[in-house]
């Protein structure tokens, strides 16, 4: 039986999904080659590639307004860097929501002042700073707008004339945003959309070549739009798969219809840990809370070791929060159904009967 798989990352994909591409690597659109194993060249995986770009704009509602899809390499953490090299010539604003937040603006220091405009580190990252003020004269302003480790998403973004960069890693696709108040979108595939390997880049070509310094080839966002995602070889087999999740996701009906279920599902979960008395959430504001990943933990611990074995045994899989955090972390992306959500809350009531 498969695995009810809350883990955040790499996460659970669907499965008809993973069929699919388990059986490209064998036999790839009949050609009796692996995907693996064909040229990046070669016309059947220019197909795969051009789909996927063109997919990602389709479903964020982008297409025709000036933005290009990139698949890059090097993950999110690499777009830290990548971010301000390219954008960043004398001051930058960040919002410090967590821990990749955190890395962002350290990466982003080496480049020029970094205004960090709200931040949350003061109470562990359990909230999201509001009423924050945007400096007119930087270069961009940087947020996150879900944290893992922590729990936490963004619900509203700022209105700022100056260019609005967003980490989307562990949420984007999962609701509807006005995506085109953002200038540039990054995310690491290995949440919503892929395996771990390749990262998703949408940018607006018209805040690129502005910076005065040099950049290197591999670094530079116009050299990867100018090479179609193809300046060096890339990575064929997780934007295989994120090309057949965004399939997936179309033909589920979109962006809105699996808001609808990733409401249900987080609706679901939250109303059972403030119900619980031998439950605790980690994210008290309930709008601060994200729909991603749900953090929380017993109030007793001496209950752990019953509680552990109680959801391992209902075939659980993942639900071990952060160790820089501890507790329990319900990652609950796209591709995990509201049935797997139900069996957790089994078993969190089934501990309460019988504590």
């Amino acid at each position: 039986m498969k695995k009810h798989n809350f883990s955040a990352g790499p996460c659970i994909l669907p499965q008809s999904v993973l069929q699919k591409a388990s059986e490209a690597v064998t036999n790839f659109n009949g050609l009796d080659l692996s995907l693996v194993e064909i040229s990046h060249r070669s016309k059947d995986f220019v197909d795969v590639m051009e789909n996927a770009r063109e997919l990602v704009l389709e479903h964020l509602n982008l297409q025709n307004q000036g933005y290009k899809a990139l698949f890059l390499h090097g993950g999110a953490s690499l777009e830290f860097l990548m971010v301000a090299y390219n954008l960043l010539e004398k001051k930058a604003a960040y919002l410090n929501t967590g821990t990749w937040a955190d890395k962002s603006i350290k990466e982003a220091k080496l480049f020029g002042e970094i205004d960090i405009v709200g931040s949350s580190k003061d109470a562990n990252f359990n909230y999201i700073p509001k009423n924050y003020t945007i400096p007119s004269d930087v270069d961009y302003f940087h947020c996150t707008s879900n944290n893992t480790i922590f729990g936490t998403q963004m619900q509203e973004f700022p209105e700022t004339n100056v260019p609005l960069v967003c980490d989307m890693s562990s949420d984007i696709f999962s609701r509807v945003l006005d995506f085109s108040k953002f200038d540039l979108i990054y995310a690491g595939a290995q949440k919503n959309m892929g395996p771990s390997g390749t990262t998703l880049v949408i940018v607006k070509e018209d805040i690129l070549g502005k910076v005065s310094r040099t950049i290197p080839s591999m670094l530079d966002y116009q050299t990867h739009i100018s090479k179609d995602s193809m300046f060096n070889t890339p990575a064929v087999f997780p934007i295989y798969v994120s090309m057949l999740t965004l399939e997936w996701l179309k033909e589920n009906g979109g962006i809105s219809e699996i808001e609808k279920i990733n409401n249900a599902k987080a609706k679901l979960l939250y109303t059972e840990i403030d119900r619980n008395p031998l439950f605790n959430g980690f994210v008290a504001n309930a709008e601060d809370r994200s729909k991603m990943n749900a953090t929380f933990s017993l109030a007793n611990d001496s209950l752990k070791d019953t509680f552990d074995a109680s959801w391992k045994a209902a075939g659980i899989n993942g639900l071990n929060g952060h160790r820089s955090v501890g507790g329990y972390r319900a990652s609950m992306y796209n591709a995990l159904p509201l049935e797997s959500v139900q069996v957790l809350v089994d078993v969190m009531q089934d501990l309460e009967k019988k504590s």
